[in-house]
């Protein structure tokens, strides 16, 4: 058996790893994938080459690459029963946030919460494709990444439409304090998913690497709209709402291209 590590700079959060996971579904030579978010880090168990593993890898666009590759002689693996529930646990999360920044986005006229509720609901169609397409034929997965990436896509453009309509009119400005608060509740769900699906690895120091989490984009998107709510206040203008809304949506529709690479 061969032992393969890819660094993979975008795989910042768990989602990412369920991406990489289903990708890689049904090529019969993987035994074992052993991912380290925290350093950007996947081992790929294997026997034979593992070329077309590289190729499923950068199919995905996250920045991998092969670092290494040698025979190993571990053959036994641990596997985590618990998965499954967590990633419900995690599904449950993001959904879950997905309807708090949608209904509270548009209550306040926040693009910017609207935005990432888009973001947490990309993660939620991860984790469901997840769930549903376990033990499930390889058209099936196809036909569900299909549908949520497209769905995605489709909501992302609804958003920049409406962005346009507020750049160029004259709306109120949205409620900077709505803004800050959620995404500081957005901010801890991230943190808590990460952590969640961390600790099932059984890792020693898993509460250090969770901490991680603020390399992630996830964080890194909730924190852009809590800048933008005190900028909203500061400069008495919805423009750097607006902004923040633009650059989340062009990282849904890029998720959402992900997803769709997984209907190939």
């Amino acid at each position: 058996m061969n032992k393969t590590v890819f660094e993979i700079s975008k795989m910042d959060c768990p989602s990412e790893e369920n991406l990489i996971r289903m990708k890689l579904d049904g090529i019969s030579e993987i035994k074992n994938l052993d991912f380290d978010i925290a350093n950007r880090i996947l081992t790929v168990f294997h026997d034979g080459q593992a070329d077309q593993i590289e190729r499923s890898i950068d199919e995905l666009k996250l920045n991998g690459k092969k670092i290494s590759t040698e025979q190993t002689d571990q053959s036994e693996f641990n596997e985590n029963t618990n998965q499954k529930r967590l990633l419900w646990i995690v599904l449950v999360i993001n959904f879950a946030f997905f309807i708090i920044e949608m209904t509270t986005g548009l209550i306040s006229k926040s693009m910017g919460l609207v935005a990432d509720s888009l973001d947490m609901l990309a993660d939620s169609f991860v984790y469901g494709i997840s769930l549903f397409a376990v033990g499930g034929t390889l058209i099936r997965k196809k036909r569900i990444a299909k549908i949520a990436g497209y769905f995605q896509i489709i909501l992302a453009i609804i958003g920049f439409v409406e962005v346009l309509r507020r750049f160029s009119g004259a709306d109120r400005l949205p409620d900077f304090s709505t803004m800050i608060i959620v995404s500081i509740f957005a901010l801890i769900a991230n943190g808590l998913c990460l952590y969640i699906l961390q600790r099932s690895k059984s890792k020693e120091e898993a509460h250090m690497k969770a901490s991680m989490i603020f390399t992630s984009n996830d964080v890194i998107i909730n924190l852009g709209v809590i800048t933008a709510g005190v900028l909203v206040n500061w400069l008495n203008s919805n423009k750097p709402d607006l902004i923040i809304g633009t650059i989340v949506f062009i990282l849904v529709i890029q998720g959402a291209f992900r997803i769709l690479k997984l209907g190939k």
